[in-house]
């Protein structure tokens, strides 16, 4: 199975509203709890994981997974450590990798996508790598059968979405606000997931913001085929002593959201 079809597999089997996709810091609070964290996501009903390679300059992460990063790559996590999680996850559920231009580039686009194949990865998510600059990326990324999966946010024309949608890979990835990622205490995501909808024929995620079991199962009454949590999750990590249990029970609470 392709990491295209892993994907696809994933939103059509889910048993809930909306497929759960909780994010995790790759190497935090080190490498092997966060493959523990990894772990626990899938066993409390994640459906797939991003997963993040820690980066020095991480434009779309807002405060809490800046910080999980940087005590990352503190710690001496690399981007192999990273894809050793994932060879490790990935088995299970389809692991994205959500990593950063400069890290693709400095190993070459093609022995990057290679290794992340090699790793089981099923997709790449790419922020700082718009539209115009992305067809290298992911033809790359399609002679390896993973989904070079794009974003669009609420400033998104509706003749950009369409050229965005018609060039999506596995899902789009649909940032629910303007700015970084982070908790928000209220959302409205139905008419913007009316509008990227209408704008392809993948399956549409929301993330950023989303960190309540009342969040995620507004997105998906508002249409989201699958939901993304992250920096509640990160923050939870962060703060517990035992980060695998803590994140793990909080995905469990997602999911029964989401039933």
């Amino acid at each position: 199975m392709t990491g295209l079809e892993h994907i696809a597999a994933a939103f059509a089997g889910k048993d809930k509203r909306a497929a759960l996709m909780p994010y995790l810091m790759g190497g935090f609070p080190d490498v092997e709890t966060s493959a523990a964290i990894g772990d626990a996501c899938i066993d409390a009903g994640a459906d797939l994981l991003e997963l993040g390679i820690p980066f020095s300059d991480p434009l779309a992460d807002g405060p809490v997974i800046q910080a999980a990063g940087t005590a990352a790559l503190r710690a001496g996590a690399t981007t192999d450590d990273i894809l050793g999680v994932c060879a490790r996850l990935a088995p299970r559920a389809p692991v994205v990798l959500m990593t950063y231009v400069n890290i693709v580039l400095a190993r070459g686009i093609d022995r990057f996508v290679g290794q992340a194949a090699s790793a089981g990865a099923a997709g790449l998510i790419v922020p700082d790598v718009p539209l115009e600059e992305s067809a290298e990326i992911r033809a790359a990324c399609d002679r390896a059968g993973l989904a070079l999966v794009p974003l669009v946010a609420p400033t998104t024309p509706d003749e950009r979405l369409r050229r965005i949608g018609a060039q999506a890979r596995g899902f789009v990835y649909t940032v629910s606000v303007t700015g970084t990622t982070g908790e928000r205490r209220a959302l409205d995501p139905g008419p913007l997931l009316t509008r990227v909808k209408a704008a392809t024929d993948v399956p549409v995620a929301l993330g950023f913001g989303i960190s309540t079991p009342q969040q995620a199962a507004e997105a998906a009454a508002a249409g989201a085929d699958g939901v993304i949590v992250g920096s509640r999750l990160v923050r939870a990590a962060a703060e517990s002593d035992r980060p695998a249990a803590a994140v793990g029970r909080l995905v469990g609470e997602l999911a029964q959201g989401l039933a």
